[in-house]
Parts: C-alpha cells; sequence; structure tokens
C-alpha cells in the first residue's frame, strides 16, 4: 500500500522577492505560503518540519510573519485526526528558521531527525541569523535526551530507509546539510525537497533570465555554489513524480518537466495544468 503525504499549512511570510528567486524584483515584497507536511499509510505518523515559532521572530531577518491560531501543528494535524503524540518521527529538510520552530510542541519521545552536517551548518555562523537561538537550543536539548534525537550522514552513506517507504537522502543543495525526503504513493516517488525549489514557475517552468535548454535558475538563498544548486535541482526533476517544496503548491512530473499543479495532498488531483515546452522550436 502506498503512503500519501497531507500538507500543513503553518501560515504565510512575507519576504524580498529576490531572496526567493536570484535577481527578480529586488526590492520589492512578495508573500509566499509555509507547509509542513504529514505523511500518512505507514505504521505511525511522520512529519516533515514543523513551521516558524511566532510571527515575532521572522522579524529578526527582516520578515513578516503571518501565523494565526488555525496555523498551529497541533490544530493542522487534527484535520487529519492526528495529535502531536501520535507522531513518531520529525523528519527536517533542514534547520532554517522556518523549517524547525516547533519541535518544542513534540514530546521527547518523538524523535527528531535531521542530517548531522545540518545541525553542524546550523552552528557555524555562515547562515547564522536564519537559526534561531531558541529552536537550536531546543536540539541540544534532545541531543541530551535519550532517543529524542537521531542524526543522519547521508553524504557518506548513501540514502537510508527510515521506515517502509520513505527514504532520506542528502539534498547537496541550499545548506550543507539539507536532505530530501522520499515517499512512495500509490502514483510514484513523491520528494519533499525543502528550499532547494522556492518557486516552481520562475525557476524551472519559465526559469528568469535563463536563455539555456533545461536550465533552471536558482534561489536567492543557498550556502553552495550556483553549479550545485542547478545540479539538485535537475537531480530532482529526472528522478521524482512528484516534488514538493515548502513554500510552493506541489507539481507533478514527467520527463523532466512540471505538467502540472497539485493543492492539499499527493497523491491528488491535477488542480492546474502546464502546457508541455517544445524544447526544439522551429
Amino acid at each position: 500500500m502506498g503512503l500519501e503525504i497531507k500538507l500543513l499549512d503553518y501560515g504565510d511570510i512575507e519576504l524580498e522577492s529576490s531572496f526567493l528567486v536570484l535577481a527578480r524584483d529586488c526590492g520589492r515584497v512578495r508573500r509566499v505560503p509555509v507547509y509542513g507536511f504529514l505523511i500518512l499509510g505507514g505504521r505511525y505518523p511522520v512529519v516533515v518540519d514543523t513551521g516558524y515559532r511566532d510571527n515575532a521572530i521572522m522579524e529578526t531577518l527582516g520578515m513578516r510573519g503571518l501565523q494565526f491560531h488555525e496555523n498551529m501543528i497541533e490544530r493542522q494535524l487534527a484535520r487529519h485526526n492526528v495529535k502531536v503524540g501520535d507522531v513518531r518521527y520529525v523528519l527536517h529538510t533542514h534547520l532554517h528558521i522556518d523549517h524547525a520552530g516547533k519541535d518544542d510542541h513534540f514530546p521527547m519521545n518523538t524523535t527528531v531527525v535531521i542530517n548531522r552536517r545540518e545541525m553542524e551548518h546550523s552552528v557555524s555562523g555562515l547562515m547564522h541569523p536564519q537559526y534561531p537561538k531558541p529552536d537550536i537550543q531546543h536540539l541540544v536539548e534532545r541531543l541530551h535526551t535519550r532517543h529524542a534525537l537521531r542524526f543522519e550522514d547521508l553524504e557518506i552513506t548513501g540514502p537510508i530507509e527510515i521506515m517502509p517507504g520513505v527514504v532520506l537522502e542528502a539534498a547537496n543543495a541550499h545548506t550543507e546539510g539539507s536532505m530530501n525526503v522520499h515517499v512512495e504513493t500509490t502514483e510514484g516517488r513523491a520528494t519533499i525537497c525543502g528550499d532547494v525549489i522556492y518557486d516552481f514557475n520562475d525557476q524551472i517552468v519559465e526559469p528568469l533570465y535563463q536563455v539555456n535548454a533545461h536550465e533552471p535558475q536558482v534561489t536567492g538563498n543557498h550556502a553552495g555554489s550556483k553549479r550545485g544548486e542547478k545540479a539538485a535541482i535537475k537531480k530532482l526533476l529526472a528522478s521524482s513524480r512528484f516534488l514538493l517544496p515548502v513554500h510552493d503548491k506541489p507539481a507533478r512530473i514527467e520527463g523532466g518537466q512540471v505538467i502540472g499543479r497539485l493543492d492539499m495532498q499527493v497523491p491528488g488531483p491535477i488542480t492546474q495544468s502546464v502546457p508541455r515546452r517544445d524544447w526544439f522550436p522551429a
């Protein structure tokens, strides 16, 4: 039986547009959603990413948080008849401010799973403002609590199956320790890809300022090289049927192209079709 993924709506944030897509509308503000993910259909529920702590903390990055009562993680889980205490694992694509802010809502017998390199990166100072003190301090508490934290070393081990149908793999993009979460569904592989992709349209469908065929645009926020970012996006497009970023609705992929957009569940109906691109124009 295949697994299914439900999107959790943690609210929105307002931020400068070129932070999301390199060189797009510099100086202009854009509002984007912040999603988490609930994996159902296995032995126990699994959550991927927990959103941001509160609206005030987003101001430390010059951003505006728009999180309301209905966006609280407990209420989002309850929409699917799940309580925080039911969740066996919390998996993190990475630990930025809008991804790990509500880990402390989960009991210590829920295991938080991260790539070890991401924990190292979070305290390196390289992207310091994006790793807020209370979130990282909570993870240190888990570090010293039996079974409350689990590290993977994905750059060395390669992909790891955390439970049947859920595989973790190093993303090699966005942050030094980001990981992708592959989920086997009845309609093929779905990959929760964190912030390797922020915006499907301006990075992939009509990639901003790109003139070469099949050349994606990168985000305006990454720790590595542009070559690495582009390669990571191309790998995702070549290997998954569905892609689920944190700040855009999911996409269905065929032949390395985005062919449709979905809403709040994967698998699910396509709510917007995207025309295929002709890479060999007359």
